[in-house]
């Protein structure tokens, strides 16, 4: 390392938390490796020929396409989804309350920026999406972690975390929620926590921030109301993506909400990207304006049911028997395993050995050790055969640490 670097890293980059499952794309990417690791889509489910044909639209509006962009978002497809998306939010969104993001994943850091100082405290749920702890620790965030149980995230905990943070100090700056199939937990948020949360968000003035980039893939059940549509006080972010529903190669996520933080957040994101590509959004709202999206939805939602149930059912025969235990998730991607009578650390180097691969519990968790005995396994990628053979290599996994563990 070159000292003249090194003597001049900020505090934040000193301090900085890397994404463990990039950091092990190369233990993935080893030849023969099933792979449960990643939240991939299937390749296959691609809408390749009908996202293709709206390549027109450089033709038709290449001059204006080819230039910067709004930082506030394409207009066409802001139109798209403020209709799109008006029976899951309860209404019809004014443009001014959405911003088109680089994915989904960049509202996590746009919040950040606008949220978040220094020693400020989030809560989320406990276990939570590993991507979105990492955004809020780089920018200086502390958590308070709430479980889940299979409704999501327990919100009747919530009012005395609060309280007990109001004493010790520490300022909370807003809840964060995956309330639609839960990554990594794959639980659903209950109608009836839903809004419970909004109700605490109220009487605490504590906004809440739903992320949903799973919720209109779901295989089992009737769609849910967000929580965003309980809430007409403007105290709710919503924040959607197309990674899951078309492609995570365009790179285009939303989020909805009241104008302020839209506003707060646009002139954020001036300095970060000026604006995501235009001529993606273009791409995506020309495929969308064709009524693909919803066409192909269904596609992906038969694709993935056919996968989560072959997983569920290797699951019963190779790991059930062995204690392991789960919450079948109704849409998604994921599943969460709980492994009781072993480490995951010590079993992912036994699945590794044996060409299998998942992400252990502990970077989901607040306290790292709260995850020593969970996994997260992702079905949406491999074929269901390919599926059967690694939870079988998973078992015999199990079977030599239980048989080490005797020795």
């Amino acid at each position: 390392m070159s000292k003249i670097w090194e003597a001049n890293y900020s505090f934040t980059s000193n301090n900085v938390r890397p994404s463990p499952i990039r950091e092990m794309l190369a233990v993935i990417k080893q030849p023969g490796m099933i792979s449960f690791a990643g939240g991939m889509p299937a390749p296959e489910v691609f809408p390749i020929e009908k996202f293709y044909e709206g390549a027109h639209v450089l033709k038709d509006d290449g001059a204006n396409l080819l230039q910067y962009g709004r930082t506030e978002g394409y207009p066409p497809l802001k139109e798209f989804l403020a209709g799109w998306t008006a029976p899951r939010m309860g209404r019809e969104v004014s443009l001014e309350e959405m911003l088109i993001t680089t994915g989904s994943q960049q509202a996590l850091d746009l919040v950040s920026w606008a949220m978040i100082d220094r020693g400020d405290t989030v809560i989320t749920e406990n276990p939570t999406y590993l991507a979105a702890l990492t955004a809020f620790y780089n920018h200086g965030a502390n958590f308070i972690g709430i479980p889940v149980d299979q409704e999501g995230m327990q919100v009747d905990l919530i009012p005395e975390a609060l309280e007990r943070a109001s004493k010790e100090g520490r300022k909370v700056k807003f809840i964060y929620t995956i309330v639609n199939f839960h990554n990594p937990a794959g639980a659903t948020m209950s109608v009836e926590r839903r809004k419970k949360l909004v109700e605490i968000s109220r009487k605490y003035n504590i906004p809440v921030f739903e992320d949903d980039p799973y919720g209109y893939v779901r295989y089992d059940g009737e769609h849910l109301p967000s929580v965003f549509s309980y809430d007409d006080e403007g105290g709710v972010l919503y924040a959607g993506s197309f990674s899951k529903i078309l492609s995570p190669g365009t790179r285009i996520g939303w989020v909805t909400g009241d104008k302020e933080i839209i506003r707060k957040m646009t002139v954020f994101k001036q300095a970060t990207d000026l604006c995501s590509s235009t001529i993606t959004q273009a791409l995506v709202a020309e495929y969308c304006h064709k009524g693909y999206l919803d066409e192909h939805l269904p596609v992906i939602i038969d694709n993935y049911r056919v996968k989560r149930d072959a997983m569920e059912e290797s699951f019963k025969k190779h790991l059930a028997p062995r204690g392991v235990s789960w919450v079948k998730p109704e849409g998604g991607f994921f599943y969460w395993l709980h492994f009781p009578n072993l480490t995951t650390d010590d079993l992912f180097k036994k699945a590794i050995d044996k060409k299998v691969a998942f992400v252990t519990g502990d970077p989901f968790c607040i306290k790292e050790s709260d995850g020593k005995h969970y996994a997260r396994l992702c079905y949406t990628f491999p074929t269901p055969e390919i599926i059967e053979e690694g939870v079988k290599r998973i078992a015999e996994a199990i079977d030599e640490l239980t048989l080490s563990a005797k020795a």
